[in-house]
Order: C-alpha cells, then structure tokens, then sequence
C-alpha cells in the first residue's frame, strides 16, 4: 500500500506507514466504518488509541515513590558503607581513622550520587511517538567469569525491536534471552513512549492478550483494569 504522505510502499496488514509513521488509506478507512470504542467489562475489547489515563494521579504518585525508595536504599547503603569503614578503622591494623572513615563517606557519597542522577534520568525521558519499523533475532556470544575466575563463553539470543520516531531518529529496545516485548510489537504499530517512563504503548490492543504496566513494566492480562504490581491503571 503506498502511503499517501511519503510514497513509501507498506504491507496492506499493517496500518502505519513504517517510514513516516502516518495512518494508511484502508487503516483510515476501518476507523470510520468500525467507531472507536470502550472495553466492554466482561469482553475483551480494548480501547484504540493511546489512552488519556496516563494522566490518572496514580502514575505521579508511582513516579515520587520511586524516587524516595531510591534515595532511601541509596542512603541505607551509604550509612552501612561508612559505619563499616569506620569500624574497620577502629580495629584493623592496616588502616586508622579518619582515612578509613573518609573511604567509607567517599563510597556512600557515591551511592548518593547514583541515585540522584538515576532520579534525574529518569526526569528527563521525553515523549515521542513513532512506528515500529524492524524486528532482529541474533545469536550472540560473550565472554563471563565464573567464581572460581575462569572465563567460559556464554550463548544467548538477543531480541531487538526497532523503532522510528515521527521526528526521524530510530531507536532500539533490545532484550536478552526473553521475546515477550519482541512478540508483543509488530512491524507496523504505532507507538508513544510516556514522558517520565520511558514506557511504550501501542495504539492500538484491540487485537492483544497481554498489556505492560507503563508505570512499572509488569505483565497484565488484558481484561485486567489495574497493574497487578503497582496498581496503577493499564492504558486502554
């Protein structure tokens, strides 16, 4: 089918042009004659369209937790680092406080720091909608370490769904040895990742089984109305 945007030509199955990411003529065509519609409680029909409850309170709320517990478990560890350094300069021959103890603030100033700049990351995720363009399965091989350090080469498969955003730039999500969020996309579908996130939801569930949390990323059922998780409402 050629997209009457770009001119590029597209499989009739899939309903957005993968090179501009606009809705194709018979994909349009269906949206007319099939109205939009909500999920009936006892089907399995999903809303298409990207859905408004990202604005649900939940997900603010969900994005402040995980923040404070960030900097709680960074400051919990930073308290045991530094009390053990200082204990250690207390009764160890080989070092004195206070350069035991200074060790010790140096490294749970680090965890610090680690969890500020995660929480500032994550603050700068921006949103941006796109279409999946590309699906790759490869086999891959690394070199590890094992406890008794000796290294082995270790096989896995590396799953990697591709994507382009309506301003140009292609991004990969890639996963190891796990093809649930490879299945769950096809070449074709519309995407939005969500400001402060970094989740990705389709446009369109109507034909989908599952659907991520995108607070927390857990897998749902799609008759589900809350993340099992996190309880934050599913996009649909």
């Amino acid at each position: 089918m050629i997209c009457p945007n770009c001119g590029n030509d597209s499989d009739k199955s899939i309903r957005f042009c993968v090179e501009c990411g606009s809705l194709l003529p018979q994909a349009a065509d269906n949206q007319t004659t099939e109205p939009v519609m909500e999920r009936d409680p006892v089907g399995n029909k999903a809303l298409i369209g990207f859905s408004e409850r990202i604005n649900d309170p939940a997900f603010a709320s969900y994005r402040r937790q995980t923040t404070a517990w960030s900097f709680i478990f960074a400051g919990i560890l930073a308290v045991i680092v530094i009390v053990g350094f200082f204990i250690y300069g207390e009764t160890s021959s080989e070092m004195d406080n206070p350069e035991a103890l200074y060790i010790g603030l140096g490294i749970g100033g680090m965890f610090l720091t680690i969890a500020l700049l995660s929480t500032i990351s994550r603050a700068m995720v921006k949103q941006w909608d796109g279409v999946v363009i590309d699906k790759k399965v490869e086999k891959k091989t690394r070199r590890n370490k094992d406890s008794d350090g000796r290294y082995y080469v270790e096989r896995y498969t590396l799953y990697t769904v591709v994507f382009k955003t309506d301003r140009g730039k292609i991004l990969n999500r890639s996963v190891d040895d796990d093809d649930t969020v490879f299945n769950y996309f096809e070449i074709g579908d519309r995407v939005r990742q969500h400001k402060g996130l970094g989740t990705l939801e389709k446009y369109d569930k109507s034909r989908d089984s599952i659907i991520f949390c995108n607070a927390c990323s857990t897998l749902n059922d799609i008759n589900d109305d809350k993340c099992l998780r996190c309880s934050c409402p599913l996009l649909k």
